[in-house]
């Protein structure tokens, strides 16, 4: 009996070395390839914007916590709304772990709603996560006679957009198809850095689109000094820092309007989501989510953040994955009126 268990208890520490070795080597492996190698981050938007200060301070400090330690640069890639890092990404970008990207929250929704020319899975991407949720509003500059939600309904609004498929495109034409407010929806524009230049020169009202989170970093003198008005906010939940601030789903005039602004609203938990292509080796893809994990709570990195004012209230790639699962579920009359609203 002595023996038999002796047997055991060599066989269990030899099994147990076994797993301990070959995972010990495949971390070896994922630094070996990573040591030296640079990973590209392709930014969907123009410098300057929310999307591109998180990209920046993200990979400041993804580098240390990837095996191998590898070098990220920023890669800007602007066009369609960030349709095309999208495309890039998913079609073109090398698939052995060297790219990862940001692009729209919104983007991800964009097969499901048929945006032309958005020819991928969103489920097959490789999800590292996402940084925050938040919430997107709607704002219109202080020369603007459109200063409340009410005046949408009697003066015309000129919004900037960016393209199909783009946050600020998506929300001016949901508050126009859903509520009948008078948006004019002048898009083209490279990124909201742009849009916030031609709405202080008085080209533009204002923008729908625009996080605020973005607001709060990129843009606080216009919060202090109260240089730009807060139309609407759309989330899953009621933004505490603003509560006078008229709430999306508040304003649905039916049930049935509601769920359908819920599913269009649903990318606003994952507001920063950062992704690499699909089919990336399993030992480099859990190591860069790891990595990515290990991020949000570097200490670092959430001192950096709160320095800039950017939130972190992070959800993991797995909690990605099944968000958009359940969202790619959704009944097909359901998304149809979602397309309609949203002008696909």
């Amino acid at each position: 009996m002595k023996k038999k268990l002796y047997n055991i208890a060599i066989t269990l520490a030899f099994s147990s070395a076994t797993v301990f070795g070959a995972a010990s080597v495949r971390a070896q492996d994922v630094a070996s390839f990573y040591k030296g190698k640079t990973i590209s981050v392709v930014v969907g938007f123009s410098p300057g914007g929310g999307y591109d200060l998180y990209a920046r301070v993200v990979a400041k400090y993804l580098s240390t916590h990837i095996p191998g330690e590898p070098t990220l640069i920023a890669q800007n890639m602007p066009g369609a709304g960030s349709l095309r890092a999208a495309m890039y990404l998913y079609s073109v970008a090398p698939k052995d772990g060297t790219a990862i990207g940001i692009f729209s929250r919104g983007m991800p929704l964009s097969p499901l709603f048929g945006l032309p020319g958005a020819h991928f899975d969103a489920t097959k991407f490789t999800w590292l996560g996402s940084v925050t949720k938040d919430t997107v509003t709607c704002i219109s500059w202080k020369t603007s006679p459109v200063k409340a939600w009410a005046d949408l309904f009697q003066t015309e609004y000129r919004a900037g957009g960016e393209g199909k498929g783009a946050d600020p495109d998506v929300y001016a034409t949901l508050i126009k198809n859903s509520f009948g407010a008078k948006v004019k929806l002048i898009t083209g524009y490279a990124g909201s850095s742009n849009i916030s230049l031609a709405m202080e020169r008085g080209e533009l009202d204002g923008m729908c689109g625009i996080s605020y989170s973005t607001l709060r970093s990129t843009h606080p003198d216009w919060l202090k000094n109260k240089d730009v008005n807060l139309l609407v906010q759309g989330a899953l939940e009621k933004d505490s820092e603003m509560p006078n601030v008229p709430f999306m789903l508040d304003l649905a005039k039916s049930g049935e309007q509601k769920q359908m602004l819920r599913l269009t609203l649903a990318p606003q938990a994952m507001a920063r989501p950062f992704v690499a292509p699909p089919g990336v080796p399993a030992e480099r893809a859990k190591a860069l989510q790891k990595a990515f994990d290990d991020t949000m709570k570097d200490p670092d990195f959430l001192a950096e953040a709160k320095r800039l004012n950017l939130d972190v209230n992070p959800m993991s790639g797995q909690q990605v994955s099944e968000l958009l699962t359940s969202l790619y579920a959704t009944p097909k009359p359901l998304v149809q009126q979602a397309k309609a609203a949203l002008g696909y």
